[in-house]
């Protein structure tokens, strides 16, 4: 079916270049820090994890959205999902691979990964974090290409793959609930330790992610002739409804608690992120920003008349983009090392090279997903034709 990929409009193959471009503009910005190492980013002593791992937590949850269309589709056979479905899988997968891509940045020389293998060490979050990645790559694109082979040749998918599409569901779930394990489990963070951590992470993840497929699924409507359908999307728009209210009422019980206890630990990691502290209000500006695009996103996907608008709802998608992405691309990171455990303030912001590393990490995550989507569309395109 690769070959799918091989073919396509001067629009198709100009996108691919430009995509080839900004990887490989990424790819030299990532040799500078290979050879002078991570003092090239604007991490430090007290903020150890930075843009890098930012986007991680972000996309984890982003390939754990393919369960909000798994799901409903596989589990309860709600066939209104079934021409969305591979994309939704094969989204999970570009997501993953962009994970991987960012742990690697981060860890500074790519060989440092083999030592997650030659020294295994279970009772580490991060040994785990790797296994149900890696086990969600594979799951997805095992379960998406046999699917897809199975309706390219018009035949019933094998009776085993049932088996890994129902593995999916649970191991979707596992792998952004063991990235919030991440952060949950160091105890010196007061940001960080909450019981709902876990819990917060799924629901961002599930308005984040079926908005993005919302907004692809558009795009892909406008420029090709595959049309997911109005109910799919009406679904689609009541699930990222639900679940942003999710994410903001869970983010309130956290402002509640803090509040309330009065743990100067646990309330200067509030101050510094919406008032500012000591001096200090870098990310000031950017976290009311996101608490306004998630209370308006809430506004347009509660009324109908303006959810099932399809010039609204975009919109509405990308506010909850915006919400989502700087609560956890920025916000998260940040907000649990600022101000650190003496209550020192050492502020962080992503260098140059740091954000081309970044966006051609991005770049490369897109051009995966526009050759999946090029071959699942290639099959949906014969399908339809038969």
């Amino acid at each position: 079916m690769l070959e799918k990929a091989l073919s396509g409009s001067k629009l198709y193959w100009t996108w691919l270049i430009a995509l080839l471009v900004v990887v490989g503009a990424g790819f030299g910005a990532y040799l500078v820090q290979y050879n002078k190492g991570l003092m090239i980013t604007g991490m430090s002593r007290d903020v150890s994890w930075g843009f890098y791992i930012a986007q991680f937590t972000f996309l984890v949850g982003v390939a754990a959205s393919a369960v909000m269309l798994v799901l409903p589709y596989y589990l309860h056979h709600y066939k209104t999902f079934g021409r969305i479905t591979i994309l939704g899988e094969f989204l999970a997968i570009a997501s993953v691979i962009m994970c991987i891509l960012f742990i690697t940045v981060d860890l500074g020389k790519p060989s440092r990964i083999l030592n997650v293998m030659i020294h295994p060490t279970p009772n580490s979050i991060l040994f785990w974090d790797m296994i149900v990645l890696n086990g969600y790559l594979i799951i997805n694109l095992v379960a998406g290409w046999v699917t897809l082979e199975s309706e390219r040749k018009n035949v019933p998918p094998p009776g085993w793959i049932k088996f890994v599409i129902y593995l999916s569901i649970p191991w979707a779930v596992s792998i952004h609930t063991v990235t919030a394990f991440l952060y949950a489990g160091l105890p010196g963070r007061g940001f960080w330790l909450t019981a709902i951590m876990a819990p917060r992470f799924l629901a961002s993840a599930f308005a984040a992610g079926p908005a993005v497929l919302i907004l692809l699924g558009y795009l892909v409507k406008k420029l090709t002739r595959f049309d997911a359908g109005r109910e799919a999307f009406e679904t689609l728009a009541k699930i990222v409804c639900y679940a942003i209210i999710l994410h903001i009422f869970f983010f309130l019980l956290e402002v509640f608690t803090v509040a309330y206890s009065a743990i100067p630990s646990h309330t200067s990691h509030l101050q510094y992120l919406y008032f500012g502290l000591h001096g200090h209000s870098m990310l000031v500006p950017w976290v009311w920003t996101a608490l306004a695009c998630g209370l308006t996103a809430i506004v347009l996907l509660v009324n109908p008349r303006t959810r099932q608008n399809p010039t609204i709802l975009p919109i509405a998608c990308v506010l909850v983009f915006i919400c989502t992405w700087i609560d956890k691309g920025m916000a998260m990171i940040s907000g649990g090392f600022v101000p650190n455990p003496l209550h020192e303030i050492t502020e962080y912001s992503p260098t140059g090279l740091e954000l081309m590393i970044t966006i051609g990490v991005y770049a490369a995550g897109m051009l995966v997903l526009t050759i999946l989507y090029k071959v699942a569309l290639g099959v949906k395109a014969e399908e339809e034709a038969v």
